[in-house]
């Protein structure tokens, strides 16, 4: 099977980027959930963002004997990686898939049934399950414009119509936290929204220290930087939250708490060790 997907499958109408940068231990496990999709394979393009380890030139190596497309480049960070994988896209569909997680089995029939239901919805996400050091489920809310504005509540690997791509740019190197929630907030600013799968569809390897852990200890820096960016958008807030299935009470809690986030990241972290079990643990 090559990096273009199976000859005649359903999937090859989507590009699947993934980002390297010295995940080579992980890589291989992160192409194969993308080539063991229902349907066949996407095409998939993997970016490596100037990995040093003997581990991710050799997984390199082998993926490119298998016929997948394999870029390199300079490290220059994740969003330059995901945009170089995005660079020239040619089909109507992509998403993004970091190389130490792994998409869920169906998660391509699930994400692309949504975006079949109506051509309005511009992107389709779904749950989120950690494995590895955490395990447990994110089950992240219906998607809603205005928690949005205040709450990183879609993940990372969505099924997004190339529309998104053509209108936001791609992913903003500037913002080197939660770079993958600007991307979906520039997206409303252009009026493309999402809407859920009510399935598992990403594969969260959680281990050491992640990207996610730090993200989170740099909430409010992101969180200032993009209503600087949007600020536009969240003036116009009143009018989103009239778009809003919360009510005044929900909207509440949103803006004036996951805004500011007033909880220490490290008591955060703390909360979410006792959330999310450590792996082969008791249920």
């Amino acid at each position: 099977m090559t990096g273009d997907g199976e000859a005649g499958g359903r999937n090859d109408d989507i590009t699947a980027v993934i980002a390297n940068f010295n995940y080579g231990r992980y890589l291989l496990e992160a192409v194969t959930s993308l080539r063991e999709q229902a349907g066949g394979a996407p095409r998939v393009v993997v970016v490596d963002d100037g990995s040093t380890e003997p581990e991710s030139h050799a997984a390199l190596t082998r993926l490119e004997k298998e016929g997948v497309e394999v870029r390199r480049q300079a490290n220059r960070g994740v969003c330059a990686a995901r945009n170089a994988g995005l660079a020239g896209l040619r089909t109507p569909y992509w998403l993004v898939l970091d190389a130490d997680d792994r998409l869920a089995a169906g998660a391509l029939d699930a994400m692309r049934s949504v975006l079949e239901r109506d051509e309005r919805v511009a992107y389709a996400f779904g749950f989120m399950r950690f494995f590895g050091d955490r395990s447990g489920v994110v089950r992240f809310p219906e998607y809603d414009p205005y928690r949005l504005l205040h709450r990183h509540t879609i993940g990372l690997t969505a099924l997004a119509r190339r529309s998104v791509l053509d209108a936001t740019g791609g992913y903003d190197a500037s913002f080197p936290h939660y770079e993958d929630w600007e991307l979906w907030i520039n997206a409303l600013a252009h009026g493309h929204e999402g809407r859920r799968a009510d399935v598992v569809t990403l594969e969260y390897r959680r281990h050491g220290a992640t990207k996610f852990a730090g993200d989170r200890g740099n909430y409010r820096a992101a969180w200032r930087a993009l209503r600087r960016k949007h600020a536009d958008l969240y003036a116009r807030r009143d009018e989103i939250a009239r778009r809003s299935a919360m009510g005044v009470s929900g909207r509440a809690v949103y803006r004036w708490f996951w805004g500011p986030r007033p909880m220490p990241a490290a008591i955060e972290a703390a909360l979410h060790r006792v959330l999310w079990r450590p792996a082969g643990s008791d249920d």
